[in-house]
């Protein structure tokens, strides 16, 4: 190249250096494994994340919290305490009421593993466990009710008793299927919401007519 011949370098102008990558700052939250920190801590957050779920359900608007960050926690505990509550009453066996418990705990996981399948079968975007999750924290209304029929038939159990668990039975009732849909429907063709809210609304029709039936020995 001729031409380069009468290009001089200035001699304030360094040219050596330094070839350097720059690293952002590291973040210690990087490093942080749940692996390392106190059971406390992991109940409490565990805890925190349960009590952020009922409050979804209690206040049901389209939120992604069930779907995303999903358990089963909260369902198991929903379950065991309305069979624990459903135990003892009127049943065709004079037994203690022990099978009144798992009949309770097997309707209540297999009604929701038949709803999930008949979702997926039809299309749905969620996966197994997220509806799983979906359809056991909204068994929280319903087990509202249950506490409040226990405490209104310790008062009595005349006609003014089943008028007041009818109105409370029925209203979680809709707030069960209206919480659960709202979390589920998005999830759904369009074309065949109704197929997968039918099943729903039969779910939560059988607990709560197990509610409402449900007389203390």
């Amino acid at each position: 190249f001729p031409g380069l011949a009468d290009v001089s370098i200035s001699q304030d102008i360094p040219v050596e250096g330094e070839i350097t990558v720059p690293v952002g700052s590291h973040s210690p939250d990087e490093d942080y494994s749940t692996l390392d920190e106190p059971v406390k801590d992991t109940i409490m957050r565990d805890l925190k994340a349960v009590g952020k779920k009922f409050v979804h359900v209690m206040y049901p608007r389209k939120s992604s919290a069930l779907l995303r960050d999903w358990d089963l926690w909260g369902p198991l505990v929903l379950c065991v305490s309305l069979a624990l509550m459903l135990q003892g009453g009127s049943a065709d066996s004079k037994d203690d009421g022990g099978p009144q418990f798992a009949e309770v705990f097997v309707i209540i996981w297999f009604g929701a593993v038949v709803i999930t399948l008949n979702s997926k079968l039809l299309g749905g975007t969620i996966s197994f466990f997220q509806s799983l999750c979906v359809l056991g924290y909204c068994v929280l209304p319903l087990t509202v009710a249950m506490l409040v029929c226990r405490l209104v038939l310790l008062v009595g159990a005349g006609t003014i008793s089943f008028i007041i668990r009818l109105i409370v039975v029925v209203a979680m009732f809709g707030w069960s299927t209206l919480a659960s849909t709202a979390f589920l429907a998005d999830s759904q063709p369009p074309n065949r919401k109704a197929l997968v809210v039918y099943p729903i609304f039969l779910f939560y029709f059988v607990i709560s007519w197990m509610i409402l039936t449900f007389t203390p020995q």
